[in-house]
């Protein structure tokens, strides 16, 4: 009886935080969350299975934050640019659907990857020149990626989900999305005092 009773208050506390969270005065915020903590846990995947086999010593909490904080400013792209595309595109027919990813493909992700490669630019003090040359040996890569994921991934998203859960299912998606973004983004990295050099 006090078993049963607590799932009911645990499961009305937790209709009550999603309604709360994904409501329009909070869902900013869930984003931003969810961006964040998602992709946190991305790098921390991948850093998992470079130290078990192998290519660094130890996690490097330096690099997950660091990558958290990229979450932060690309999550704030994402839930801006799914409201505009929601905004001036509303329906849900197919062609309309082909549109958004379209745009989604040619605008919103070679933005999203310049706002990451500037953030941690930012926080890695890169230079200007050593940037450049990093944008040059990944952001192919990366692109190319993109468009073997995102234009079904998108499909699903555009056409059957509800506006408030876009960047939720966007970062679930993600997920796999941001390991990879995380062995790209320090392949073959020099040397540095909070980043120990990996083996490839």
């Amino acid at each position: 009886m006090a078993g049963r009773l607590l799932g009911k208050r645990l499961a009305h506390f937790l209709e009550r935080f999603h309604q709360a969270a994904f409501s329009p005065k909070y869902l900013f915020y869930t984003n931003i969350g969810i961006s964040v903590g998602l992709s946190m846990v991305g790098d921390a995947m991948e850093q998992t299975y470079e130290k078990m086999v192998g290519e660094i010593p130890e996690w490097n909490r330096t690099r997950t934050v660091r990558m958290g904080i990229s979450g932060l400013t690309v999550g704030v792209v994402c839930h801006y640019w799914y409201q505009y595309l929601d905004y001036h595109y509303p329906q849900r027919t197919l062609k309309t659907v082909i549109i958004k990813i379209l745009l989604d493909q040619f605008i919103c992700s070679p933005f999203y990857m310049a706002v990451f490669f500037l953030t941690m630019a930012v926080l890695e003090d890169t230079t200007w020149e050593e940037l450049k040359q990093e944008i040059r040996e990944k952001a192919l890569i990366l692109y190319a990626a993109e468009w073997t994921v995102w234009p079904v991934a998108q499909l699903i998203n555009f056409l059957l989900l509800k506006p408030q859960y876009r960047v939720l299912y966007d970062n679930t998606i993600s997920l796999g999305y941001d390991i990879f973004t995380s062995q790209v983004k320090y392949r073959k990295k020099p040397t540095e005092e909070v980043e120990p050099k990996k083996g490839k």
